[in-house]
């Protein structure tokens, strides 16, 4: 991925958090405390409601940084709206800790959620994903009570309540370096994928 985006400022809220829901924001513009990885990602308003668009071509991954720079004790989570076309499928994701950090990634044509951990897949869980439906993901990296790291993951379709339970948990046995939390896509669909509801936390707040 080859970055065209400038690192700006940064909206802060409470204690190191971040939080955007673009109803500020220009429609056709790109926030400018994003860092672009790569994709045209612009902001779009659709039945009355601002969000994070990027188009359905070309087909590649895409992917932004965005909220504080942090190493362990955040939690992000994010909307992610996508369909298919025909027998293909979108894929999409929120992640932490930057580039080579994890990501939480739901790929509709494995029926599966997967977590990354640069480009590789680590982990992964069955998931029954609904075209044309807002996705929820939430994702944290703790330090647990004995002293090692967990990475814990879970999504839920839009009107269904949030699981108690994370999805996926994947002990860390070395932390990647500190990075901004991130949103991924790859429109394999031909089919715009849409972002909303961002927001980065520390945990305890």
């Amino acid at each position: 991925m080859v970055f065209i985006g400038l690192l700006a400022k940064i909206h802060l809220w409470g204690a190191g958090g971040y939080e955007n829901d673009f109803e500020k924001s220009q429609v056709g513009s790109t926030p400018d405390d994003f860092l672009i990885l790569d994709g045209s990602f612009v902001v779009r308003e659709a039945a009355g409601n601002k969000c994070l668009e990027l188009p359905g071509a070309p087909l590649d991954s895409y992917g932004l940084l965005f909220g504080p720079t942090d190493s362990t004790g955040q939690t992000a989570s994010v909307r992610i709206l996508g369909s298919s076309k025909g027998r293909r499928s979108p894929t999409f994701g929120l992640g932490l800790n930057g580039v080579p950090g994890f990501k939480l990634q739901v790929s509709p044509a494995k029926k599966q959620v997967e977590l990354l951990r640069g480009d590789a897949v680590v982990h992964s869980a069955p998931f029954n994903w609904v075209s044309a439906k807002w996705t929820w993901f939430r994702v944290q990296l703790r330090k647990a009570s004995d002293g090692t790291h967990l990475m814990e993951g879970k999504v839920w379709m839009e009107g269904e309540s949030e699981p108690k339970e994370w999805l996926i948990t994947f002990p860390v046995k070395d932390l990647p370096p500190a990075g901004r939390a991130s949103i991924i896509g790859s429109p394999y669909a031909g089919t715009p994928i849409q972002f909303d509801d961002l927001k980065v936390s520390k945990l305890g707040y």
